[in-house]
């Protein structure tokens, strides 16, 4: 192929850093004009290789591309009725985007190529770079080669822009033009392509599969796609995060522009005894901590792709929701009662009706229907537009923040479809006269045609298939809603700031670890750490008991797993025995008062996930901290009222608030104590490593909260 060779080396190259990270203002957040806009928006494209580049061209003329196509290709003179160039120094000019399907080695040198002559993005579509062995190397070789042009990929399918109906895509897929519709961002090629074949309604404007991210990743494509007025919503497929920091900028860009976000993202594990070992690591896996990130940045959460479909839906039509109240209607009991019976455990709920929408409800329907929400009407009215009309007029105008008319369609094959329609055209006038968030759902995915789905779409009705799935995407837009309305938190989120790679880890023994919480204002037990009988016995005359006895040792995490620890102690015999028999194990004791009468036990740790950043959870404490899986992790920096929601989350909460006739915990200790360790991780987070207090004692209102057993690991460089 000509023209591969004869461009010079010596142009600035790009790092790998992300676009985001470097062209964002910081101060005004606003996004850099240097993006993905020419790449995602191409008026012209040119393909480079064999089959995959001759099938975007036949793509794009499928979809009505109108802009200009450029295939390039060393020995054939037309693809697809196109004329074929030899090189890239042939191209009429700098095209805005290329597709690359040639091998690994041939993309580095086109990529060069094109990132001189000013091209304005590629879709690297070759493998065997960082995801192999011996692809580390020629990762490094593909950004120092592309300079400052972006590029998806490599090991990448590319992008579909059904809005312009521009196509560096080399297969085929399931959507069609559309003027307005969602963005889906995949880490997977194979999983987008899947979204695709939806037949579900969902109008589909942008699908981005980003490959290995080697240099343009999720937050430079969102960054791109939140300039475009035609993106009501975007949808992502996460396998792992690469630039936390970047992300939560463009999150925040996301929000101003009323851009809702809802993300899958697979890959949960646990990865404590990869970070240290204690039971706050084992406790919050990868996943926990990747949860914790989504809340923070107000992006939903979906846990399978008809979830994600389903939301999607909810939030191009309808955008977030304002609140979690639903209402839902049926001609069936047994809807009804499934409609009942999903809700419960959610945080949205089918309020009772009051009286006076009881009184307007019921002058719509037939004497023997019994009002309530969900709302069974029975089947006296079907096939009778007004009265359906009339009905489903007076439950929307009860005001919910989302109205549902459960509806499931007949085989089209079969059965006729044509009593259905007075339901479909009552609901449609509704909503138009209400202006009320209204949904269509019907219960088995299947029982809901896409022509029928797509109409609704058009009359501002969003379209839902599962009962299940409806009430999820339904909890994830009241979520998001409810994140918008709070104001953006003031810090930002850190990323590592330890390099786990670097340096060594220092575990200090409990005696010194209580020692740097007791400079940082948080209550420890009275004690002392002796090496001997009499120095032990000398202490334990100035406190009182019961005593708690400990052997005192770095080495030492689990005591209770090797009998290293007495509590109770109420005398000096039977103090001088425990201490000869622990002194015969260890060198080192930790004596203590005791601290009694505690309401609960809670369990407080920070660690640091590799990429996500600096986090701290807490939960159920003591011997059950394992057992209960009652947790919260909390992103740090943290404020005070993440601390106070993670605290009021956990299902041991109401004990803490004095549950039934049981006195209350001092809940502002509580709180107050973990805004020190936060506030104690702020002022020494690039040493400390980890930390873990378990239990952390809350005492009786009035009383205070107590660190009676800690952990810390320090990390050292250099």
């Amino acid at each position: 192929m000509r023209g591969l060779s004869g461009f010079g080396k010596g142009q600035a190259r790009f790092s790998g850093t992300s676009f985001l990270a470097i062209c964002l203002n910081l101060a005004g957040l606003d996004l850099s004009p240097l993006s993905l806009k020419r790449l995602l928006q191409p008026s012209s494209i040119a393909v480079f290789g064999g089959r995959e580049a001759h099938e975007v061209v036949r793509q794009c003329r499928r979809m009505g591309f109108s802009g200009e196509i450029w295939p390039v290709h060393p020995t054939r003179e037309v693809v697809e009725g196109y004329p074929c160039f030899r090189g890239v120094d042939e191209l009429p000019r700098a095209p805005d985007a290329s597709f690359i399907g040639v091998n690994r080695n041939l993309t580095i040198e086109i990529v060069e190529q094109l990132s001189m002559r000013g091209a304005g993005g590629a879709v690297c579509y070759a493998s065997g770079f960082s995801e192999v062995d011996d692809g580390k190397k020629l990762n490094a070789a593909l950004l120092s080669a592309a300079g400052s042009m972006p590029f998806l990929g490599p090991n990448c399918y590319g992008v579909i822009n059904y809005l312009d109906g521009a196509l560096l895509w080399p297969d085929q897929h399931g959507g069609r033009r559309v003027e307005r519709g969602v963005a889906i961002l995949s880490q997977s090629s194979n999983i987008g392509i899947n979204l695709t074949m939806q037949a579900r309604g969902l109008p589909i404007a942008y699908l981005i599969a980003l490959g290995n991210q080697a240099q343009t990743d999720l937050g430079d494509a969102l960054g791109t796609l939140l300039t475009d007025e035609r993106v009501s919503a975007i949808g992502l497929y996460i396998e792992g995060f690469r630039d936390v920091t970047v992300l939560e900028r463009v999150m925040r860009v996301a929000r101003e522009r009323k851009i809702p976000v809802v993300a899958l993202k697979s890959g949960a594990s646990d990865q404590g005894a990869k970070i240290a070992q204690s039971h706050t690591a084992a406790m919050a896996g990868s996943d926990d901590v990747a949860d914790a990130l989504f809340k923070r940045l107000g992006i939903g959460r979906a846990h399978d792709l008809d979830t994600l479909v389903e939301t999607l839906k909810i939030l191009h039509v309808h955008g977030p929701l304002k609140g979690g109240r639903l209402c839902s209607m049926s001609c069936s009991g047994g809807e009804a009662s499934l409609m009942a019976d999903t809700a419960i455990g959610r945080k949205i709920n089918f309020p009772e009706l009051t009286d006076h929408q009881h009184q307007s409800i019921a002058a719509t329907v037939h004497p023997l229907v019994s009002v309530s929400n969900p709302l069974d009407y029975h089947t006296f009215a079907w096939n009778k537009e007004e009265d359906l009309f009339n009905t489903y007029s007076a439950m929307l105008e009860c005001h919910f923040d989302l109205a549902m008319l459960v509806l499931d369609f007949p085989r089209a094959d079969r059965c006729s479809l044509e009593t259905w329609a007075p339901a479909v055209n009552a609901i449609c006038r509704a909503a138009q006269k209400t202006r009320m968030p209204t949904a269509v759902l019907a219960s088995l995915p299947e029982s809901l045609p896409e022509a029928t789905a797509s109409d609704l779409m058009s009359a501002n009705i969003a379209p839902l298939c599962g009962i299940r799935q409806a009430l999820d995407a339904a909890e994830i837009a009241a979520a998001i809603g409810e994140f918008w309305k709070n104001a953006p938190k003031s810090d930002l989120l850190s990323g590592p700031v330890i390099n786990s790679n670097e340096g060594t880890r220092r575990r200090i023994d409990e005696w010194e670890a209580k020692q740097y919480l007791a400079k940082a204002e948080i209550t420890v037990p009275q004690g002392k750490r002796c090496s001997d009988l009499k120095e032990l016995l000398a202490f334990a005359e100035t406190i009182e008991f019961p005593m708690v006895l400990k052997a005192c040792s770095a080495e030492l995490i689990h005591k209770s797993d090797v009998a290293a620890v007495y509590v109770g102690i109420s005398d000096s015999d039977e103090l001088e025995n425990r201490a000869l028999e622990l002194f015969s194990r260890f060198e080192l004791l930790l004596v203590e008062e005791m601290v009694a009468s505690a309401v609960c036990e809670l369990i407080v740790g920070i660690n640091q996930d590799p990429v996500i950043g600096p986090w701290m959870l807490v939960g159920s404490g003591g011997i059950y901290a394992e057992l209960l899986k009652d947790q919260q992790v909390i992103l740090l920096p943290a404020d005070r009222k993440a601390i106070e929601e993670a605290v009021g989350n956990l299902k041991i909460s109401p004990i803490l608030n004095g549950y039934r006739s049981l006195s209350p915990a001092d809940y502002e200790a509580v709180v107050s104590t973990l805004e020190k360790i936060s506030s104690y991780w702020e002022h020494n987070k690039h040493q400390l490593a980890s930390l873990e207090i378990n239990p952390l004692l809350a005492l009786p209102e009035g009383k205070g909260a107590c660190a009676v057993d800690a952990v810390m690991q320090f990390q050292s460089v250099g």
